[in-house]
């Protein structure tokens, strides 16, 4: 649930500087920006903390600040708030949401569960707060292996939303996983006829991808993981060339990492850069000063549904600590 966006008449006189407005806007209201990997790379460079949904959700669970500015998506932010109930949640731009947290409706997820009432819900942590509070463990792409495989073998398990993650982790695993038939637009987009000919182009690069994209495309990749998996690959391979078959928001930190290596974007189906996340890109860096001058648009969610989706996270961190 969120409160109301500032008007757009808000934007106007910014300032000139919006970098050194915004750090001031953290010291005054003791804040705290978290950004995402998929960010822009103004955001990335004004941001205290860059990382994938595990390291935010960690983050979000240390830190002593009186007030979290999520550059991110709106179940990142939800997972802030449920994490710190007390704080101010911040989300620059309320329309930023994720194509695969809505391909999992509540009402719909509740009557597919009831249908397994033997099972357990592990769920990918790109959902919905509804959907967290009747999950048994909340994963990231970082510790989804890790935490199927903690769970006792005889044990039936639910895996939600994320079809192409759930079946990567049943590759990994051994596991028989019920899946719920969700996907991420920005993944599933990929050409494999494009990664190919892209790969023919250039002989001596390697393919990293994202374990969110269809199987048909991870077949050709050489190393699979999490982004900030995928982040640590690059930093330590002798290759210099890489294939990125995920949201190309990572590149900016590759680049910074290893500047004497070259990034090359994975191609879409189509003419499009359709490859770059519409609800992550929505944030920018004059929405996030705005959110920070006017308070607002604020993450507020029933208490109930917080205190029910804390637990799975709990799980989570517990679990993967």
């Amino acid at each position: 649930m969120f409160t109301t966006a500032p008007s757009k008449s808000a934007t106007a006189n910014l300032p000139l500087d919006l970098f050194a407005a915004i750090n001031e806007l953290k010291q005054e209201l003791n804040a705290v920006i978290l950004a995402h990997y998929y960010q822009e790379s103004d955001i990335q460079d004004i941001a205290d903390y860059i990382g994938d949904s595990l390291g935010l959700s960690r983050q979000a669970a240390a830190t002593d600040a009186e007030v979290i500015v999520f550059a991110g998506v709106h179940f990142m932010a939800e997972t802030a708030k449920i994490l710190n109930p007390d704080k101010l949640v911040l989300l620059p731009d309320l329309d930023a949401g994720c194509s695969l947290a809505d391909t999992c409706p509540p009402d719909q997820f509740a009557a597919f569960k009831a249908q397994h009432p033997d099972h357990i819900v592990v769920s990918y942590i790109n959902c919905s707060a509804e959907i967290k509070a009747m999950s048994d463990i909340i994963c990231t792409s970082s510790n989804a292996v890790s935490l199927i495989e903690q769970i006792p073998a005889d044990q039936p398990i639910i895996f939600a939303p994320d079809k192409n993650l759930g079946r990567y982790v049943m590759q990994q695993t051994g596991r028989d996983l019920v899946l719920w038939q969700g996907s991420c637009m920005v993944h599933e987009i990929f050409s494999e006829k494009k990664l190919v000919q892209l790969k023919m182009t250039h002989p001596e690069a390697e393919i990293i991808a994202h374990p969110e994209c269809e199987e048909p495309v991870l077949q050709h990749a050489d190393f699979i993981g999490s982004t900030t998996a995928l982040l640590k690959y690059v930093q330590r391979s002798d290759r210099p060339q890489f294939i990125v078959v995920t949201e190309p928001g990572i590149i900016h930190q590759m680049e910074k990492q290893v500047p004497n290596k070259q990034f090359i974007p994975a191609p879409a189906t189509g003419n499009c850069a359709c490859n770059e996340c519409p609800h992550m890109r929505l944030n920018t860096l004059e929405k996030l000063y705005l959110a920070m001058k006017h308070r607002q648009p604020e993450i507020t969610m029933p208490e109930a549904t917080r205190v029910a989706a804390l637990k799975p996270i709990q799980a989570m961190l517990r679990m993967s600590a």
